[in-house]
Order: structure tokens, then C-alpha cells, then sequence
């Protein structure tokens, strides 16, 4: 990693294969990093295990998601891709971040209210402490910026209030780190209900573009996708099905909202919707092509997870060997 660049930490649960939203709102901006930025991406399956998993359907999704990664365009030479599991430092410098972080910032995070009503019967210890996790995460690597949306916000403002907590004891330990908004990303919403984002985990799978669709699923997805009655194609909030579906068209051409509005003048549902889909397929079938090489190329992929885990270890270990030093651990022999 050269110290000259910034570091950009980021990750996803290895839960079954990307979305389209999941490609055009993180993948496909994180391709455009790689120059500008030093990269970690993380397959978050430390974080994957707070809900039960199929251990060999597990395994499975890990390896494929580093292939999804690779796939999206991601250079694994110029980026840092591992499994969390795989750098032993994250657990490590969790339970000690625990330390300093108190319950009632544990218990104000509305993720862990949302996901112990949808997993009632699984409200685990893990899911409570799932945002320490996060920020051991994030201050490992010095990390100077994270791509956050809105629902993970919450969980770098915890890791921000430790890290300073943390330094004001300690000295200049961690770097605190700031939100990287990007200047381009698509927000896409479901296709049958355009008020929440489209999502990997949806039980309704109509509402989702995996990135591994065939294209004849692609297309039949969007037909069904919700519109509204009026036949127009105009982009307005009182349009959400049809808005979203121009906001994917425009992510996957490049075109302007205004440039597709007058490119669809007159177009009836039908068509729009088609057109909508026909790009979608298009800008999905290289990425869908190189998953296919990768799958092929078992040896490859395993060097470059071989290759990477170190990478990261020795990352990690920089600053856990720091920490421990502060706190006054015995140093290891």
C-alpha cells in the first residue's frame, strides 16, 4: 500500500449473490477508487454468522463473493480483498474496543432494534455487539474513509466516538475516520416496491436483479416491475416505480435523467420497461462472463486469497500491536 494514499475501508456479508443495487451502488464505485485510494474490501463473515447459516451453502457464497468482487472489476492487485475470519486481529481488537464502549451507545443502535424484531427467535449476543465488530473493522487499518449509507451511519459515528475516546487515554492511536460520499452512485430501489431498497435478503425475489440473473430472468423481473397508471415516463416523486427505473437505466448507460426522459417521450410501460431491462442485461453480461472464467480457475482464486489474507494480516497486526502496547499487554514473544 502506498503511504501516500488515503485508506478506504468497506465491506459485504457473503449472504447469496450480489444485487444490481448492491453492483451500481457500491461495486461499480469502488472500481473507480482503486487508482485514487488504498483499498480494503472485506467479506464480512464474522458479521454473516449473527443469523444462522448453512455451513456449506456458507462456504460457497464466501467464495463466490470474492469472485463477484473480481468479476465487478475490482484488480486484486491493486485492492486489498479478504475474509474477516481470516485476519484474527478483527475479533481481537473487538473485544478490547468493547472495553471502552459503553452500553447505552450499544443499545441507541436502530439496526439492532430492527433485527431482533425480524429475528426474534435468534436475539444473540453477537447481534448486540455487531457494531464493536464493525469498528475493530474500520480502525484496524487506519482507515482515513468509509462508503457508508444511511443505515450504517450510525455504526461509524460509534467507531469515530471510540477512536477519540480511545486517543484521549492513550495518545494518537487511531485515526478517526471520516464518511466517504461518493460523487456518483444509484440508489435502486425494488422493482415491486420502490420505497425500499432493493436487497439481497428480500424474501421476494421479484423484487431483485442478482448480478448472476440469467438474462431471460432479468427481463421477466422487470415486465413485472410496478409502474403506475398515467403511461408517462417522467421521473417525479409521486412516480417512485417509474423514477427507479430510470434511475437504473441512467446508471447502466450513462445517460442523463433528461436525456432518458426524452428518449422514452411517448414509449408506453410495455417498452420503457423492456428497453429498462435490454441495458441491465447488457452491462451485466461481462461481469457475469469473468465470473464464469473465475469459476474455472480454482488456483487462481486461491493465491489470491493466500496473497491478500497476508496483506491484511501484517496491516492489522501494525495497529493490534500498538494497541495491546498501550493498554499495557504483555508484549508477545
Amino acid at each position: 500500500m502506498s503511504d501516500d494514499k488515503k485508506v478506504i475501508f468497506s465491506g459485504i456479508q457473503p449472504s447469496g449473490f450480489l444485487t444490481l443495487g448492491n453492483y451500481l451502488g457500491a461495486l461499480n464505485n469502488w472500481t473507480k477508487l482503486q487508482d485514487e485510494y488504498n483499498c480494503l474490501y472485506c467479506i464480512m463473515d464474522l458479521h454473516t454468522i449473527t443469523v444462522r447459516q448453512d455451513p456449506a451453502k456458507f462456504r460457497k457464497a464466501e467464495r463466490e463473493l470474492i469472485m463477484q468482487y473480481i468479476a465487478s472489476g475490482l484488480d486484486p492487485e491493486q485492492n486489498i480483498m479478504y475474509y474477516q475470519s481470516h485476519v484474527s486481529q478483527h475479533a481481537e481488537l473487538s473485544w478490547i474496543l468493547g472495553c471502552y464502549i459503553y452500553m447505552g451507545e450499544l443499545q441507541r443502535m436502530t439496526q439492532f432494534k430492527e433485527k431482533s424484531q425480524k429475528h426474534s427467535d435468534n436475539i444473540n449476543a453477537g447481534l448486540f455487539t455487531y457494531p464493536v465488530l464493525m469498528a475493530a473493522d474500520i480502525l484496524l487499518y487506519q482507515t482515513d474513509l468509509v462508503p457508508v449509507g444511511e443505515d450504517q451511519r450510525q455504526h461509524l459515528e460509534l467507531a469515530r466516538e471510540v477512536a477519540s475516546r480511545f486517543n484521549k487515554l492513550y495518545g494518537d492511536v487511531f485515526k478517526i475516520p471520516e464518511a466517504y460520499i461518493s460523487k456518483v452512485g444509484a440508489r435502486v430501489m425494488a422493482l415491486q416496491d420502490p420505497s425500499k431498497k432493493m436487497s439481497k435478503s428480500d424474501e421476494n425475489k421479484n423484487n431483485t436483479i442478482a448480478i448472476m440473473d440469467p438474462p431471460e430472468v432479468i427481463m421477466s423481473k422487470f415486465k413485472k416491475a410496478v409502474t403506475d397508471s398515467d403511461n408517462e415516463v417522467r421521473y417525479s416523486d409521486d412516480k417512485p416505480g417509474v423514477s427507479n427505473l430510470l434511475n437504473i437505466y441512467c446508471a447502466v448507460t450513462g445517460s442523463t435523467t433528461a436525456e432518458a426522459e426524452r428518449e422514452f417521450d411517448g414509449f408506453g410501460y410495455g417498452d420503457f420497461k423492456k428497453s429498462v431491462g435490454e441495458a441491465v442485461v447488457a452491462k451485466l453480461e461481462p461481469v457475469q462472463k469473468k465470473f464464469m472464467e473465475l469459476q474455472n480457475n480454482k488456483d487462481y482464486i486461491d493465491s489470491i486469497i493466500k496473497n491478500n489474507t497476508e496483506k491484511a494480516r501484517h496491516l492489522a497486526d501494525r495497529t493490534l500491536s500498538r494497541v495491546q502496547k498501550k493498554i499495557g499487554f504483555m508484549p508477545r514473544v
